[in-house]
């Protein structure tokens, strides 16, 4: 990554054949963030059995297009703890510009509050991004972590639906098996993203769209694949 707030969006701020992400297995990060509010709250400070988190911010078409499955999954484990930690905007436009201030972070974090029902507590990282950073700083990486702060799965990219089945086979005892596909945003939301986050943001991601279908629907989804399956046990410590 070069300038962790960038004015527009390229696919040169991102690493995509690096991802540098804790790893199931490994503790996860912890941070006092705030809420949108503006009151503090530590992201591993949680009373359930399992925290899942999901990176996000409102010009991500990617985090919008699996909004919907995410917030039905909360709705459908009410005895989980599900969180969204909002991040830098993905692709800043005219109208949605890039966070200049912890000021002008939070304020975009309230967009999220956008009557959709999704009820998952959002956490608005430092304008640093430096939690963002310890979680690999991809724009839309889930993780799920048990209640000895030990990562039990994750993705560099979320699948909401195998995100799903990690978490039911995790309830049920079992590792959590699953491969985690890149599948892009649905063209609808990816339409309705881009014009609300204003002029420029459509055209810088068509400019990185050859190199972001190549690095992610080709080569990262062959990598998931064929590559070998983290088998870590849900009460698992690290």
């Amino acid at each position: 990554m070069t300038d962790y707030n960038y004015d527009n969006f390229s696919h040169k701020e991102y690493d995509l054949s690096n991802f540098t992400g804790p790893l199931p297995g490994e503790k996860a990060p912890d941070a006092i963030l705030q809420t949108p509010n503006g009151s503090p709250h530590r992201l591993l400070d949680f009373a359930s059995e399992f925290l899942v988190i999901e990176l996000g911010s409102v010009t991500c078409p990617l985090f919008q297009s699996r909004r919907k499955t995410m917030a039905g999954l909360s709705k459908a484990h009410p005895l989980i703890e599900f969180v969204v930690l909002y991040i830098r905007e993905a692709h800043p436009g005219a109208k949605i510009r890039q966070h200049q201030s912890l000021k002008d972070k939070i304020s975009n974090a309230q967009k999220l509050d956008d009557g959709s029902g999704d009820q998952r507590e959002i956490l608005v990282d430092d304008i640093k991004g430096s939690t963002h950073q310890a979680y690999g700083g991809f724009p839309n990486a889930v993780y799920i972590v048990n209640s000895n702060g030990c990562i039990v799965f994750s993705s560099d990219w979320n699948d909401a639906e195998a995100t799903g089945k990690a978490l039911e086979l995790l309830l049920a005892g079992k590792a959590a098996n699953v491969r985690s596909f890149f599948k892009p945003a649905k063209p609808g939301v990816g339409m309705k993203t881009f014009k609300q986050s204003g002029k420029g943001a459509g055209r810088d991601f068509l400019m990185g769209f050859p190199v972001l279908f190549w690095q992610n629907m080709i080569k990262r989804n062959w990598r998931v694949l064929w590559g070998k399956q983290a088998l870590v046990k849900p009460n698992s410590h690290c």
